[in-house]
């Protein structure tokens, strides 16, 4: 079993370099359904709730659902809990305030597409605390399944509003998501998701709480914005970053890292089958590209 090394920007391989198998691919598919579905109800909360106390809702609400579950509360050794709190900082509290923020200035379609990058910031991240670039076939994939979730996002971008501040916000999530993804990689094999992540959780609330109290005087009650950061927290802050965590541990942050590529084709599937919307042929070749580019960075690492 890996542990994690003595300084703190630290990664390591998964311990399947094996194609993805069935336990691989049922996680990959929880964090789509749930994070594809997560901007749709962050712009329901920021109807009546400002930024911050959207971030706060949905952290506290995450750290309470896994605080009821027992192996979440195993401890942890002294000497990682930094590791932990950076992870709560890097991976949950920034990114997590960002994105709301970012979204009073870009539409969601084209943070989806940023959020897109994710894979290529945790190959990058992968590479310089490696030393080593994953293998050609996962970068190959990576290329591939980012090329398809702009295909998938170009009709909607057409129409889209964004700035330079809302893009740059996002931006920045993204780079921390990349490297967060790394660090989460060795303390998920040494500990598991779930006491980490619980961990990691209660640390961004301490950078959170201030923010959201602070905002608390530019928000007004609704109870659909109220009702919409259930979910949000629970399953989009709460069960869906456990998943995140597992499927890194097992194959390393770059092949983890394509579940990001699936949200869009949630999105997508949401709004054919829910709201009528027509699905335009890029879009559609733009899925089939995701699929193929994840299909190849789920083989054998080589």
């Amino acid at each position: 079993m890996a542990t994690a090394r003595s300084s703190l920007p630290s990664t390591s391989r998964g311990t399947n370099l094996d194609a993805f198998g069935t336990a691989e691919w049922g996680l990959l598919a929880g964090i789509a359904l749930i994070w594809g579905s997560s901007f749709f109800f962050m712009e329901i909360g920021i109807e009546a709730f400002a930024p911050g106390i959207v971030t706060l809702a949905r952290v506290a609400l995450g750290a309470a659902a896994l605080a009821f579950v027992a192996k979440a509360r195993r401890p942890i050794d002294r000497e990682d809990l930094p590791r932990v709190f950076v992870l709560g900082v890097i991976w949950i509290a920034i990114p997590l305030t960002i994105f709301p923020i970012a979204q009073q200035w870009i539409s969601s379609s084209v943070t989806g597409m940023l959020n897109a990058a994710v894979p290529i910031s945790a190959a990058i991240w992968t590479t310089v605390l490696l030393r080593r670039a994953p293998g050609r076939r996962q970068l190959i994939g990576i290329g591939i399944g980012f090329v398809g979730v702009l295909a998938m996002s170009w009709p909607e971008l057409q129409n889209s509003s964004a700035n330079a501040l809302g893009v740059g916000l996002s931006l920045l999530a993204v780079a921390f998501y990349g490297l967060s993804t790394n660090l989460a990689v060795p303390l998920q094999q040494k500990y598991g998701a779930l006491p980490v992540l619980l961990r990691a959780q209660l640390a961004a609330l301490v950078i959170v709480v201030p923010v959201g109290l602070a905002q608390l005087g530019q928000s007004t009650w609704a109870w659909d914005s109220a009702l919409a950061m259930v979910p949000l927290g629970v399953l989009g802050t709460g069960l869906a970053f456990v998943f995140m965590a597992n499927l890194v541990g097992r194959v390393g942050a770059p092949r983890g890292g394509i579940a990001i590529y699936f949200v869009p084709i949630v999105a997508i599937a949401l709004g054919v089958t829910i709201l009528n919307e027509s699905l335009e042929a890029i879009a559609l070749a733009g899925v089939v590209l995701v699929l193929l580019g994840a299909w190849t960075a789920s083989r054998a690492e080589t």
